[in-house]
């Protein structure tokens, strides 16, 4: 039996991958859980292993090739009585053509020579998928610069080059083209490549600022007790060797909050005309890696502990800097945290992580001296600055005001931690 290995979904908005290594050759055999590739997306890179024992029959992509979910990668025969009885042959995704109409309106466009299909032209790279794109919307690759490696025009730089011109059509501004500037001549530069996961980040970022109406609201809250029950949750997480942080707490009390306040736990439909509310609390935790920011997905937060989630914390943020995350990691979040409470700063106004409709910002907590209205005293207070984004389309300034509010109070009661 021929066992085929197509590319797994990778996670909420993730439509492809590029190879950045393939670990076999064929005629090579290979046990069961064996990597037999490695992809690069823009929020992991990750292996894929063989479901079954046997021998590579067919190499269906090259190193540097940008591939797409359902995709057939890898073809496997099966040696007998090795494969595992528990492993479903997945079905083959078939490709679904855009229907396009023969004369269609992005031919009427006043600059016909970029639509004039040229896809077979010599030096020209990019994957069979966007070639037969291209030649549907007869669009001439050649007028597009590449952005993946030896210059591959990858899918993304096809949909923007799209929606560019769509833009143009409508009367809309188009993104002015950066000026080369030859900034050696004042003195001693150097160039640093940007990573996969840089580029493709900066660019959903840039999308999310730009299709978003952001809002940011800035709170503070006090800390102090909360702080002195970390500390001692430390403590015990030492002999567990678990190492107990803050961001469990916020984690928590978030969690309580969005059961009271789900609109910050929902998103909206993809015709904008819906809002979709979860009955279920992921929380998206912003992780920087050498490669750029990654935000693996923590499930049910809800649900668990001070220490269960210290615990998935450290496994989770070691796998992210190493590259190791599982696709199904970086999926399903409803609501993500971004701190640099580690770092420093007194605020910051994170962007949005679509389809999510809010995401936190915390800075560095303080002493500080908070005026008790009621004794008429000062008293010396542990201070947490936060901040959150929202999609204004979704949340009004009220309850977003709302929501901070709660969130300090929430975090100020140790109650809510036991």
């Amino acid at each position: 039996m021929i066992k085929e290995v197509l590319l797994p979904d990778l996670g909420e908005g993730i439509e492809g991958a590029e190879v950045s290594e393939v670990s076999v050759s064929i005629g090579a055999k290979v046990q069961e859980d064996d990597t037999i590739l490695v992809l690069e997306s823009d929020k992991a890179s990750m292996e894929i292993p063989a479901e079954i024992a046997g021998v590579v029959e067919e190499i269906l992509v090259n190193t540097g090739d940008e591939v797409s979910t359902g995709q057939l990668l890898i073809k496997i025969r099966e040696i007998e009585g090795k494969s595992s009885p528990s492993i479903k042959e997945p079905t083959k995704v078939e490709e679904k053509k855009l229907d396009i109409p023969e004369k269609a309106p992005i031919k009427t466009l006043e600059e016909p020579e970029l639509f004039k299909s040229d896809t077979k032209s010599k030096g020209i790279f990019a994957s069979p998928g966007v070639r037969r794109l291209s030649r549907e919307l007869e669009i001439n690759l050649s007028v597009i610069k590449g952005t993946g490696a030896k210059s591959r025009i990858t899918k993304e730089d096809l949909h923007s080059f799209i929606k560019r011109q769509m833009l143009m059509s409508s009367g809309g501004k188009q993104q002015p083209i950066k000026k080369e500037v030859d900034f050696s001549q004042w003195g001693e530069i150097e160039a640093l490549k940007l990573t996969r996961i840089n580029k493709i980040t900066g660019q959903r970022l840039q999308q999310a600022w730009q299709e978003i109406p952001h809002v940011t609201q800035y709170d503070k809250a006090d800390i102090t007790d909360v702080d002195v029950l970390r500390k001692n949750l430390k403590e015990e997480g030492l002999k567990k060797n678990i190492k107990v942080t803050f961001l469990p707490f916020l984690m928590i009390a978030v969690a309580k909050v969005l059961k009271e306040m789900p609109k910050f736990n929902s998103s909206l439909s993809h015709t904008n005309e819906d809002l979709i509310l979860k009955h279920y609390i992921n929380i998206g935790v912003a992780v920087d890696t050498p490669s750029g920011l990654t935000v693996p997905c923590i499930k049910e937060v809800d649900k668990k502990n001070v220490f269960e989630l210290s615990e998935e914390l450290m496994d989770i943020s070691t796998r992210a800097r190493e590259k190791k995350l599982k696709p199904e990691e970086l999926k399903g979040s409803t609501f993500t945290i971004s701190s640099l409470g580690g770092i420093g700063g007194t605020s910051f106004s994170p962007i949005v992580n679509p389809p999510e409709v809010a995401i936190m910002g915390v800075s560095k907590s303080e002493w500080s001296q908070v005026y008790d209205k009621k004794n008429d005293r000062f008293n010396t207070k542990y201070i947490m600055p936060f901040s959150v984004s929202y999609d204004h389309r979704v949340i009004d300034g009220a309850a977003a005001a709302a929501f901070t509010t709660r969130v300090g109070l929430v975090l100020s009661q140790i109650e809510n931690f036991s």
